[in-house]
């Protein structure tokens, strides 16, 4: 239960440090370079609860072993979780979209601001404009997802606590 709290915990900073970046700093420095770490910190949290939601699954039994990669704990994420327990497609939808931005930084040969965007420029110089507007929405979905998630897993939490406290007892420590 240590590494699903652990996620959770995780992905709690990343996106308080987001929301911080996106509405504290980028107001005050009003640098649009600053969009691009905003994305890596939303991706970082969805990444997390993804992380959280699917080691608890695996935990339970109630879904197969899996690589312990984004894309692998995304399908099963998909293809398991979503149908199980009624969560909204938009998630997914989401954290592909943040994924791709990011990887399309990544190997983007030309990246500049433009006034309030970040702009990304693919090898064939297709653009993805990265904006405030748009992260804002990523990070109030991450956040929702988070919400979701945190009722999930914490359902068992307690009946843990409860045994290291019984525990606890008649072993005198």
């Amino acid at each position: 239960m240590e590494t699903v709290l652990e996620l959770r915990q995780s992905a709690n900073k990343n996106l308080r440090i987001a929301e911080h970046m996106l509405t504290v700093t980028l107001p005050l420095v009003q640098d649009s370079k600053l969009l691009i770490g905003i994305a890596e910190n939303v991706f970082l949290g969805f990444s997390n609860i993804l992380s959280a939601l699917v080691y608890y699954e695996r935990k339970y039994k109630r879904i197969p072993p899996f690589h312990d990669n984004f894309d692998s704990k995304h399908r099963m994420f998909t293809a398991k979780i979503i149908p199980r327990y009624g969560l909204s497609k938009e998630y997914a939808v989401s954290m592909s979209k943040i994924k791709d931005i990011i990887a399309k930084h990544k190997k983007s040969p030309m990246a500049f601001s433009k006034k309030d965007k970040f702009v990304i420029c693919d090898d064939a110089y297709q653009i993805e404009t990265l904006t405030a507007q748009k992260l804002k929405y990523l990070l109030d979905t991450a956040k929702r997802f988070q919400s979701d998630v945190n009722k999930i897993t914490s359902t068992h939490e307690n009946i843990f606590n409860v045994r290291r406290l019984l525990h606890k007892k008649k072993s005198g420590f």
